[in-house]
């Protein structure tokens, strides 16, 4: 059994909260083993870890700049640097294993692992894996994925499919919709809409929900609305004499969000998706087009055919997020049968799984 392993990734929350959720899964099951996480520098998990309760490492790495190229040009310097500092970090720690989750700062912690020997694991979120999961999963000892229909990208002999590890208070949470609503200031007894546009905010959504906030009202709808840190003044000053609705750039309490909330509006990253099957709560998605290889569209495709999930795509938000969120609000037999096939697509287990496979 492993006694010290190191967590690599991050860069949003699709990436941190899963990987804090399979270290807790870990120390729940081996309460001995040292977990060290390695991310980047400047970036959210160098907060969100250790207000987990994790120590991390940061590396001075930067992701590829698809919308800016002359600013690559420092990239090679970086990815070098970040290797020495990998070097180091190796030496000190001394790892048994190392488990990627993802984003750029994984690469060299699980290339050097691998040029070392040391077994390397991976978790991919998406229902199209990142390039860099592609290049490490060669090497890798075991690849976990979301979704089934993985073999295109990885060795079909190292895949377990093995779903997205959900928050345990998210998984667990038996609150009540009064209960919840009361949190937020709410009336239970009224319809509530969640607008979250993962950890960082969503520019479409945010602009959809401030120019709809008269529809919303008009149709007593109340809302909880997640902006991210840079739509956050101006969305206050929108709301600032409206009553029924809760606004924040993050909601630390995603549990009581999701159980105040009848449907909710969201992007489509591979941690929402699977937070929102978990909690059965019916969605409309809007993908956000600059994800690498589209990916959130694939993801978003994934529920809207199984009939479980409404898809807008993010050039049409302007015009059509509000009225579609709306019409769903005011459909009742439509939630109940979204509601029931997210249940169908829920895996509220990931995390333990993953550790057991990590463990042994």
């Amino acid at each position: 059994m492993p006694k010290r392993i190191i967590i690599a990734g991050g860069g949003t929350g699709g990436h941190i909260f899963p990987a804090v959720a399979v270290a807790n899964a870990i120390k729940k099951l081996a309460p001995s083993t040292e977990i060290l996480f390695v991310g980047a520098k400047g970036k959210m998990e160098m907060e969100k870890v250790p207000q987990a309760g994790y120590q991390i490492e940061g590396l001075d790495i930067a992701g590829f700049n698809r919308t800016a190229l002359w600013k690559n040009i420092s990239l090679p310097f970086k990815l070098i640097k970040s290797f020495f500092q990998v070097r180091g970090i190796f030496n000190r720690f001394q790892p048994d294993l190392v488990f990627g989750v993802g984003g750029y700062s994984s690469f060299p912690v699980l290339k050097y692992a691998q040029q070392q020997g040391i077994p390397t694991y991976l978790h991919e979120a998406n229902s199209f894996a990142g390039k860099t999961n592609q290049l490490l999963g060669k090497n890798a000892r075991t690849v976990f994925v979301a979704t089934p229909g993985m073999e295109k990208f990885f060795p079909a002999d190292k895949i377990v499919v093995s779903g997205n590890p959900v928050r345990s208070n998210i998984v667990n949470c038996q609150l009540s919709k009064t209960d919840a609503a009361r949190f937020f200031g709410l009336d239970p007894e009224r319809p509530i809409l969640l607008s979250v546009g993962g950890s960082l905010g969503a520019k479409s959504i945010n602009e959809a929900i401030a120019a709809g906030l008269d529809a919303l009202q008009a149709a007593g709808i109340q809302l909880i609305w997640q902006t991210g840190k840079p739509f956050a003044e101006t969305a206050k000053t929108a709301t600032a004499n409206r009553k029924g609705i809760w606004v924040n750039d993050f909601i630390k309490e995603m549990e009581y969000a999701y159980a105040a909330a009848d449907a909710l509006i969201s992007r489509a990253g591979a941690m929402s998706i699977a937070e929102i099957c978990v909690v059965h709560k019916p969605a409309v998605l809007v993908p956000y087009p600059f994800a690498a290889e589209d990916h959130q569209t694939v993801n978003a495709g994934y529920l809207v055919k199984e009939e479980a999930g409404i898809m807008v795509r993010d050039g049409e938000a302007a015009k059509q997020l509000v009225a579609t969120a709306i019409r769903l609000m005011e459909d009742p037999a439509k939630r109940e049968s979204m509601t029931k096939k997210l249940a169908l697509l829920a895996i509220r287990d990931a995390d333990e799984l993953i550790a057991k496979h990590l463990l042994q």
